[in-house]
Order: C-alpha cells, then structure tokens, then sequence
C-alpha cells in the first residue's frame, strides 16, 4: 500500500445513522466503505473479501463486537482495528490493546478524534507495507542481510512451499509478508495469516477450508475458507506446531495434492498460492515426540529459513529501537524521543530472551513512563534487567574438563532449545563428529544441523 493509496474499511455497527457519519470519516480519509449491520454478515463478507482496517461497535443485535475482532485478528492480526462503544469499559480497553485492538474509542465519537485515529492507522499500515520497510524492521546485521537474500531468492518461485523458523519475538511474521511482498510487488494477491495457537481445534479445518452448508450444526450458509481466499497469493500458517496432530494430515494433503476439499463437500479444488509457516519450536524434536507429522516436516523444509535472535545480532540494536520509538510515537501522538548513549549500551547489554518483542515492550514501557516534554527517553532499567542475565553475569569459559562436554550456554534458551542442544551434543560424540551421521540421528538435514552449529559453535567437532 503506498501513500496515495485507497484503502477499504468495514464498518460493523446496527446503528445506521451513526454508521453513515463514520462512513463519512472514512471516505473524507479517501477510503472505501463496507457497512454491515450484525456479525453473522460481517463474517460473511469478511470471507470473501480483505480489508485495510475495521471500525467495530461492541455492542451488536447478535454479539459482542470484541469476538468478531477476535476473529478478525486470527485471520489478519496486523490489520488495524478500532472498537467504538456507548458503554465504555476500561478494564476491557486495556485487555483488548494488550491483545492487538488498534484503538478504543467511546461514543458519542467525536469527528476529530476518529479523523485523527484513521490517520495514525493508515500511517501504520503504509509504514510497513514494503520490502523496503521489512528490512529496517529485520535488520541490517551480516546475518539479517543473509536471511533478506534467501527471501529474495525464494520470491522468484511464487508456489514453493517456505518454513520460517524461530525463536518467538524474532521477527517471523514481518519476514513472511516481506517475502510475499517480494513475490507480488504489484500487491494485487492476498495474503491471509493464520494464528494456529489462537485457532480452537474443532473450527480448524473449516475456517481453512470452509464448509458447505449443513455440514456441521450452525452451519446455515456456504462458507468459504481462508485457503480459497488467499487465492494466488500467500497462505501463512503461524506457529504451525500448534497444530494438532489429527489434524495435520489435512495439511498433508494440501501441501502434497495442492488440494483441498471444503468440510461437507464432494468436490476437490486446487490451491494455486503460497504455502508458507512459522514455528517457535524445533519441529525435529515434535516428531520425535510424537507430536508432530514426520511427511508433514518434510514437506514443510522444502525451504527453510532460520531467524537469528537478537542477541546473536546485536548490531542492529540501535536501528531496531530508533524504528520502534518512531512507530511507538506514531501510535501515541508523541514527539519521537531519543536514547541516551548510556541507556543503549544498557540494553546492548541485555540478552533478549524475547527478542524484537521484549526491546518493543521495554521501550514503550519507559516511553509511557516519560514526561512528553523530555527530548530524551527515561528508559526503565529495573524493568529491563529484572532477573534475567545479562552478557555481564555470563559465566567464564568452561574449564578444559568441562569442556569435553560443555552445558548448553547461559544464553537464556528456551526448554525446546536446551533439548535440542543437548540431541545435538550426544549425536556429535557418537558419531566422532561425522556432520551427517550426527544429522540423521538427530532427524535434521546435513545443512540444517549445520546452521545449529552457527548459532552454537562451541559443538562444532574441532578440526583434524
């Protein structure tokens, strides 16, 4: 979406008076309007059609406003959307921004105000709609730079299938519309993001694949799925090791058909975009516990891509912090405040277990914590080193006993992690370091384990 480019805005609201002076806004704004009255046609046309944004009343004839943005959010969670009310809670104001809500607003809206949040809304999206604006989210460290180049050399194979991998907060999601942008720079295909973990197990299979009517109670119109709506563009399925087993052989199927049929149909249709996943998780380490499809895997590692943490990145620190003040400015109507040179090398000194997540977080923890007349921003420490080590507590090396068999590192690594490094570890020893006997114990590919062994070089088997 460039900056003079339409958007489309989905007004949910029973109120039609009201409606139409909202639809007014958005039109002076220069978008497009849908209006529905209820959810049950809100869904139904959210379905067959993508929006820029949303306005939702909470109080609609057949539900809540804040269960459609629920779903809404399962289907787009970057899409902006502004919830409006007549009875404002504010316990439910701040639960629903914590969970992605853009903004809040009370009725009786004021014109300026909902103006003015249209505007800081179309910002966000035309900020970060571009390959160019995903590269400064990334980074520009040596090993951002790599990961850019295996996106743009993918981009050119629209169809194949693309793993992202992980730790969370890393970025993943910004690296997959990255990737879509560069496979349709003209953003004529959708691209439809799934949250698995978000997605109860009973809707799964026909939210993706949609249902006829009658086929299972409730179900009283056609429905299509998010496969079908993602047409020729991309299919992204987050945090695809949520998903639960029984049903990954649908998956199965889509990926190796490139088919599909929609729950209560006799009819098979063709998937003609992107498959493309992420997952925090060591996939290898789920099939080994039986959580998880060996073929799904190997399906799924057509093409792999590993994001580094931000720790193993520390250069792009200062460039991921100046963005995120510009964008945390933005969403609070503040002057863009700076980092103290002090204050940056406190938090080049912290791990970041939570990677580009955890550095947002602190940074608008203290952003809300600072006067709005300071050019500087108070950066809130003790919130930052609460606990957790930084490359100041890390341990001296291990002494040359220890060293034989080295624990896994104290750089905060999830539980998964630790497994994984320790499997790692074991099939090194009992293969003499033979890099491909040790890949096949393990269940990973030669390339695969490694670039483990980039991340962890303390097990890399030293030379003869």
């Amino acid at each position: 979406m460039t900056a003079a480019a339409p958007f489309t805005c989905l007004i949910v609201e029973d109120d039609a008076a009201f409606a139409d002076m909202a639809g007014q806004v958005v039109r002076a704004e220069g978008g497009t309007v849908v209006h529905c009255g209820d959810i049950a046609s809100a869904c139904s046309v959210s379905t067959t059609r993508g929006f820029d944004l949303a306005l939702l009343d909470n109080h609609l004839p057949d539900g809540k406003g804040y269960d459609f943005f629920a779903m809404l959010s399962r289907r787009n969670p970057d899409m902006p959307v502004i919830m409006m009310t007549g009875i404002p809670d504010l316990g439910e104001a701040v639960a629903l921004t914590r969970n992605g809500l853009f903004d809040y607003l009370p009725k009786p809206l004021n014109v300026d105000a909902l103006s003015a949040c249209l505007r800081r809304a179309l910002q966000r999206l035309r900020a970060g709609s571009s390959p160019a604006s995903a590269t400064e989210w990334l980074g520009d460290s040596p090993a951002m730079v790599e990961v850019i180049q295996q996106l743009r050399q993918i981009a050119r194979h629209a169809t194949t299938t693309v793993l992202v991998t992980g730790e969370t907060g890393t970025g993943k999601d910004v690296a997959a519309r990255m990737l879509h942008a560069l496979t349709h720079p003209s953003d004529s295909a959708p691209f439809v993001a799934v949250n698995c973990a978000a997605l109860p197990a009973e809707m799964f299979e026909s939210e993706l694949f949609g249902a006829e009517r009658g086929a299972y109670t409730g179900a009283d119109r056609k429905r299509q799925g998010l496969v079908a709506a993602a047409g020729t563009g991309t299919l992204f399925l987050d945090e695809i090791g949520e998903v639960p087993l029984a049903l990954q052989a649908k998956l199965l199927r889509l990926l190796e058909a490139r088919e599909y049929r929609p729950l209560g149909s006799t009819e098979t249709l063709p998937f003609q975009g992107r498959f493309l996943a992420a997952t925090n998780r060591s996939l290898s380490e789920e099939v080994r516990a039986g959580r998880f499809r060996e073929d799904l895997l190997y399906r799924l590692e057509v093409f792999s891509i590993e994001l580094p943490p931000l720790r193993q990145r520390r250069a792009d620190l200062a460039r991921l912090a100046e963005r995120l003040l510009a964008d945390l400015a933005v969403k609070y109507e503040r002057t863009k405040q700076l980092l103290q040179p002090a204050d940056l090398e406190a938090l080049e000194a912290h791990d970041f277990p939570g990677n580009v997540r955890e550095l947002r977080n602190v940074l608008e923890r203290s952003l809300l914590k600072t006067p709005d007349d300071s050019r500087w921003l108070k950066l809130d420490v003790n919130w930052l080193h609460r606990g957790r080590p930084t490359t100041a507590h890390i341990a001296a090396p291990p002494s040359a006993a220890a060293a034989v068999t080295p624990p896994p590192p104290q750089r905060s690594l999830t539980r998964l992690e630790e497994q994984e490094y320790r499997l790692i570890q074991t099939a090194l020893a009992e293969a003499n370091g033979g890099i491909r006997r040790a890949a096949a114990k393990v269940g990973l590919s030669p390339q695969a384990l490694l670039r483990r062994l980039e991340k962890w070089p303390e097990l890399r088997p030293p030379a003869a």
